[in-house]
């Protein structure tokens, strides 16, 4: 039964993507009374719109450190909560020397940060291993790399299945509830107001709904995607998620070893058309073998709903040439979205204990979860401290 309007508790959440469930299970494990008010029936923007790829190892800075502590939170909500999740890591195809070369880039930088007896991050594959591995067209192969610990999940299902364990836990939902102003210790819903001791904000580009100042002030904007689900008789399954080398342009990582510049030049001057959209050409196969094909990228503090048929048939041509396979059958069409802004996350403190959160590039489902702890943490850990003899 639904606490009262007006019940005061430890932690309010706003928004129920994935950094939102995140913070209401950072907090309902350390004993707090949680709610979460979420504007929808169930979550329809950033955190349920993507390829389920948690690809951590490409990250750097504070990305990677939030990308490993979301690792394991996956790890144990997969045990807990009955996630699907696939530990296969990440599949990277390689069809020419300077794709090759960024990935040994890469691989050479993190194995000499290696501690004795541990597993590399990035593991070489050579042309015979890459065209057994990866069931593309083998013709164009001529490497590659697995990340070992990368992860997947279906954000379809994995929202779903947080949500449910976390009501188990304790967490008060309330959905269809718009969020109208927030302040120290309270908010405002159109079901009555609710108490809180910390309130935290997590409502990804749609922080300029509420926060418009902060939103023009960080340049935060909103980055809209084609995607596509398509069936296809591919030469095997698609073991993990697979990148391309327009991928490794993406990846902070990757595109910080010198290598990555020869391939931006000669990928851009190629193929000008794909550089126009942004491409980050990749994979993933679902439980069911469909298979995710994306993305463009476009920007703007509206992105227009009306998506271009170009860039939806330049994705499947891609796929075709890639795999070496006929135009595959398209089952779902859809714009994914996010906030982004100059820098990977917002993360704030904007008045007394209301708390801004958001991944503010598209690694949100990587970094989600660990920046969630880490905001959850800030406050929950620092407050026992400071109370405990």
């Amino acid at each position: 039964m639904s606490a009262t309007i007006g019940t005061r508790f430890d932690v309010a959440v706003v928004g129920s993507g994935i950094i939102g469930l995140g913070a209401a299970l950072a907090a309902v494990r350390r004993g707090l009374r949680v709610v979460v008010v979420e504007r929808g029936s169930e979550p329809s923007g950033a955190s349920i719109r993507n390829f389920g790829h948690l690809c951590i190892t490409p990250q750097t800075g504070i990305a990677l450190r939030h990308g490993v502590s979301a690792r394991e939170i996956w790890l144990g909500l997969a045990r807990d909560a009955g996630v699907w999740l696939r530990e296969a890591g990440t599949l990277v195809v390689a069809r020419s020397d300077d794709e090759l070369a960024v990935l040994q880039a890469l691989a050479d930088e993190r194995d000499r940060a290696l501690a004795p007896g541990e597993r590399a991050s990035v593991e070489l594959l050579g042309a015979a291993e890459a065209s057994q591995r990866i069931p593309v067209d083998p013709r164009a192969v001529i490497g590659g790399a697995c990340l070992p610990a990368d992860l997947q999940v279906d954000p379809r299902q994995a929202l779903g299945a947080i949500r449910a364990f976390l009501a188990r836990r304790g967490v008060e939902f309330r959905t269809r509830t718009t969020v109208g102003d927030v302040g120290p210790g309270r908010l405002s819903t159109s079901r009555g107001p609710l108490r809180a001791d910390r309130i935290v904000v997590a409502v990804n580009h749609d922080i300029d709904q509420l926060y418009p100042e902060v939103a023009e002030q960080l340049g935060i904007v909103r980055c809209g995607l084609d995607m596509l689900r398509v069936r296809a008789n591919l030469r095997g399954p698609l073991e993990a998620p697979l990148l391309t080398g327009w991928s490794l342009l993406r990846y902070g990582a990757f595109n910080a070893v010198r290598e990555a510049s020869v391939l931006r030049e000669r990928l851009h001057a190629e193929r000008p058309d794909l550089a126009a959209l942004d491409l980050n050409q990749m994979y993933t196969q679902l439980p069911d073998g469909s298979i995710i094909v994306g993305d463009t990228h476009y920007r703007g503090a509206t992105v227009t709903p009306f998506q271009s048929e170009a860039a939806a048939q330049a994705l499947l041509e891609e796929f075709s040439a890639l795999f070496g396979v006929g135009t595959p059958a398209v089952v779902e069409r859809w714009q994914g979205v996010y906030a982004s802004g100059p820098n990977d996350f917002l993360d704030i403190e904007i008045e007394p204990g209301v708390h801004l959160a958001a991944a503010t590039t598209g690694i949100g489902m990587t970094t989600g979860l660990g920046l969630a702890e880490h905001v959850v943490a800030g406050f929950a850990d620092v407050a026992v401290a400071t109370t405990t003899p």
